[in-house]
């Protein structure tokens, strides 16, 4: 048994406004993929496998340095690319993680959260954490409609965890239906599996794993490497 993971690097970073692919980024001298996968190796995942932009395989390659990784191509959505690295991962792997590269900073020990619901018997699994805004639900001219009760929300992070026949199933339907001109609207890996009926459950995430979108982000992320460890 092994635990193998799929790092989407596909994104090409716009609102980063960079110019590059945003897993090319660089943060306290390495790339946001490098510290991905670093993250995820030091978390416990044997296998991993990143999924550059389509003809952008040798730069994330270069980007990725001496790591055992494997890099394929991806497609122009989530589903393609997610799916692109599913078709090269080992047999063997008895849980399949799905990492965005732009949450570099995610310690190890949310990895080994996720990686251990799932051989605990959970078929999806994602780490969370509580809501911290006040949220507003608003209309078309932007007035406020309501104020959402937060109570039972959760934003979530990756990695995202599955049992292996589950992802393959969820991105299966996925493709067929997109393949046929249907919306596929989910935005996460979870939300695929949610659309097969599969239950969700839930780990602790943590602040560290947030995502690097924007200029802020890179800086907060910067600003954390260059303070150590918390």
């Amino acid at each position: 048994m092994s635990v193998a993971a799929i790092v989407p690097a596909a994104g090409r970073g716009e609102r980063l406004g960079l110019g590059l692919p945003k897993a090319l980024a660089v943060v306290g001298g390495l790339s946001l993929v490098a510290r991905a996968v670093d993250g995820l190796v030091a978390g416990g995942v044997d296998t991993v496998v990143v999924v550059a932009p389509p003809g952008g395989e040798d730069a994330m390659r270069r980007a990725l340095g001496d790591r055992d990784v494997t890099v394929v191509a991806g497609a122009d959505d989530r589903v393609g690319s997610v799916s692109a690295g599913l078709d090269a991962l080992p047999a063997d792997a008895d849980v399949v993680l799905v990492h965005d590269a732009a949450r570099c900073l995610c310690p190890p020990e949310v990895v080994r959260a996720v990686v251990g619901a799932v051989r605990a018997g959970h078929r999806a699994v994602i780490p969370a954490t509580p809501v911290a805004d006040t949220l507003k639900r608003t209309g078309p001219a932007g007035q406020i409609l309501a104020t959402v009760d937060r109570s039972d929300l959760a934003a979530v992070q990756t990695p995202q965890g599955f049992e292996p026949a589950t992802l393959r199933a969820a991105h299966g339907r996925a493709r067929a239906r997109r393949d046929a001109g249907e919306p596929v609207a989910a935005t996460d890996d979870a939300g695929l599996a949610e659309d097969l009926g599969v239950t969700v459950v839930t780990v602790p995430g943590d602040p560290r794993a947030f995502k690097v979108t924007t200029p802020l982000d890179l800086a907060m992320a910067e600003a954390l490497v260059t303070a150590g460890p918390a």
